[in-house]
């Protein structure tokens, strides 16, 4: 191999080596932002992931809103209407924020099975419901119907 091919060579395995770290860099970088959308169904079910932040979407539990001594912790029940999960959040709740209001929080999944939000939003006019929430509510309306369908062709 001539001197000339040896440094053709090296200057492609460096490009090469470049092009790959700078690859590398960007998917981890696009792996740490992408958040992915769980209903309180898929949380129960185990689907949502213990190690990496998510949203999770619903209704809030009627009845179910507790303000703790401290006068900024808030535990609630997020609802589908099918499962119910926890959450507690640590900060100044929005404005619209109520109970049987459509909601979506972005926080982890504690190892007691609490979701501990970091940011709740809540919807800003009577007639919008974010649309991860709405498919879900819809998808567990659906469900429920079938089961009660299913239910009154066996009787």
């Amino acid at each position: 191999m001539t001197p000339r091919r040896k440094k053709r060579l090296y200057l492609v395995l460096i490009i090469l080596a470049g092009i790959g770290t700078a690859t590398g860099l960007a998917l981890t970088a696009f792996d740490e932002n992408l958040m992915f959308f769980y209903s309180p169904t898929e949380v129960r079910a185990g689907k949502a992931p213990t190690d990496h932040p998510f949203r999770l979407g619903g209704l809030v539990t009627e009845g179910s809103v507790e303000r703790q001594a401290d006068g900024l912790t808030v535990r609630f029940e997020l609802t589908d209407t099918q499962e119910a999960v926890t959450v507690q959040y640590t900060g100044i709740l929005p404005d619209l924020f109520r109970e049987g209001q459509g909601i979506v929080s972005k926080g982890r999944l504690g190892a007691d099975g609490v979701f501990v939000a970091d940011e709740v939003l809540a919807k800003h006019d009577e007639n919008y419901m974010p649309p991860e929430v709405a498919d879900a509510l819809k998808t567990a309306h659906e469900q429920g119907v079938q089961g009660t369908q299913a239910k009154t062709a066996v009787q």
